[in-house]
């Protein structure tokens, strides 16, 4: 399998490891076992996973073949035990990104994940944006936008780039973090099938 490539979230810098290399395993092999169940158009059986695997927290499932990007979605708020929210955004990265194909059956066992476990969402003033280590959602009005840390990293966007291309995401204008959109932080815990070898 190819690795993702140099500039993939795995060679972000990583923070505080908060899921052990065990926890990393399994969330990383119920990802692909979400993804070639929904590709099969089969049930998932989602098997009893450590307590600390069933807190609320809110992830993003990045599929990459031959270190192209294939699929990416997630979900930002702490609804569902983490390990429901990776099945479920795995399976969503592989049939429903709007901006591919969905995975067919050929492809899966060629499919590489990566994985960001989300921090609670919490307020922050521009000036406080660390690129490399904060995410940012920004809000206006019905318009809300999401980019990951790894995001401005890839782009070698600076903070003030990084503030409008999340309003960009949100279909506001470049500036509106200037003028009244909510700012929200939050951190992420990035690993793929590379990081648990």
């Amino acid at each position: 399998m190819s690795p993702p490539p140099e500039n993939s979230p795995t060679n972000t810098a990583v923070l505080h490891a908060e899921y052990s290399n065990d926890e990393r395993r399994f969330l990383l092999k119920l990802a692909h076992d979400a993804v070639d169940a929904a590709v099969s158009q089969r049930e998932l059986s989602l098997q009893l996973c450590p307590a600390h695997l069933s807190e609320p927290r809110g992830a993003f499932t990045t599929l990459y073949r031959e270190g192209e990007l294939r699929g990416c979605v997630g979900y930002v708020l702490p609804v569902v035990p983490l390990y429901r929210t990776v099945a479920e955004s795995a399976k969503a990265a592989a049939l429903d990104d709007i901006r591919f194909d969905p995975v067919t059956p050929g492809e899966v066992p060629q499919l590489e994940v990566v994985l960001s476990i989300l921090s609670p969402l919490v307020p922050i003033r521009p000036e406080q944006v660390e690129v490399g280590r904060h995410g940012l959602v920004v809000t206006l009005g019905l318009g809300r936008g999401l980019l990951l840390p790894q995001v401005p990293i890839e782009h070698g966007w600076d903070r003030e780039t990084f503030l409008s291309q999340t309003c960009h995401k949100a279909g506001l204008p470049l500036d509106a973090w200037q003028h009244g959109a909510t700012v929200e932080a939050f951190t992420a815990e990035v690993f793929g099938d590379r990081d648990v070898r």
